[in-house]
């Protein structure tokens, strides 16, 4: 069996304890079919040297969770890790402009359609008010940059004080209510290869989509009508060597998709949802050994 490293949250994180063991199990079996064996190691073992990565065929960093609570740190071990020519894949590179979703920005400069957003250093109850009048909305979202499993992230109605606003650079988008109707679509390509599709969606009354907030998701047995022609366009624009991309989109008031994320680093594949428990990503981190 080919030996294949995982990169794993902080130990010394309780947040996640309960939890990453059961995703490495999961892609454990997923790496199995294909005749590799899943190392667990910390992200944070590997921030000044990345001496223990290069012995690896290949490092998968899927389980970097914490990365966005420590974001200096996490762009030192990428620039480490490319430094030492680490077999890692996405590549650090990557998985340094990922980490920050300023990059929505550069893509909607090469055509991809994203919500309207205004980019903001420190978030105040000014900025807020402001982007009710400017988006003509009752309803606005306002995020971190640096983000993760909706860290952070606030929903607002107009004359709502802002409460537990992000810290640093953040982004204020309107809200879309149709993550409520119809969810959160995410293609997941391995290998840049559609594997499947799955369709996301909160709890009623909520409006973030992850499991920690209640919510579930369903496969889905092709992509929606014009949802892959968005992801496909953002792949192009995107234009790195990619293992794995989890494409997240949804649909505004119109029905036009627009791009809520591209999820590099180390996005839920939903493999129950995956034909054939995944053997798709196995056979694509084949091919790349």
């Amino acid at each position: 069996m080919t030996e294949i490293a995982v990169l794993t949250p902080d130990p010394s994180d309780p947040s996640y304890a309960g939890e990453w063991p059961g995703v490495l199990k999961r892609l454990g079996e997923a790496l199995a079919t294909g005749g590799m064996t899943a190392v667990p190691t910390p992200w944070t073992d590997h921030i000044d040297s990345g001496e223990g990565l290069i012995g690896f065929p290949l490092v998968l960093p899927l389980i970097a969770w914490g990365y966005h609570r420590a974001h200096a740190r996490w762009m030192q071990a990428c620039a480490t890790w490319e430094a030492a020519g680490a077999p890692m894949l996405n590549p650090p590179s990557v998985l340094g402009w990922n980490s920050d979703k300023s990059y929505l920005g550069r893509l909607a400069e090469q055509g991809v359609a994203i919500p309207d957003t205004v980019w903001i250093d420190g978030p105040t109850q000014a900025d807020a008010d402001a982007a009710f009048d400017r988006f003509g909305t009752d309803r606005i979202v306002v995020k971190p940059r640096v983000s993760g499993g909706a860290y952070r992230t606030l929903r607002l109605s107009r004359g709502e004080p802002m409460v537990g606003a992000p810290e640093g650079p953040a982004m204020i988008q309107p809200y879309l209510p149709t993550i409520e109707s119809e969810g959160e679509t995410s293609l997941l390509f391995f290998g840049g290869k559609l594997s499947h599709v799955v369709e996301k969606r909160p709890v009623p009354g909520e409006f973030r989509v992850q499991i920690q907030y209640g919510g579930g998701h369903v496969a889905l047995p092709e992509p929606p009508a014009g949802a892959l022609a968005l992801a496909e366009q953002t792949l192009a624009a995107i234009g790195e060597d990619l293992l794995y991309a989890r494409i997240d989109m949804a649909r505004d008031e119109s029905g036009r998709w627009l791009l809520m994320e591209a999820e590099l680093i180390e996005p839920d594949f939903y493999l129950g949802s995956a034909p054939e428990g995944g053997r798709r990503f196995a056979a694509a981190v084949r091919t790349r050994l």
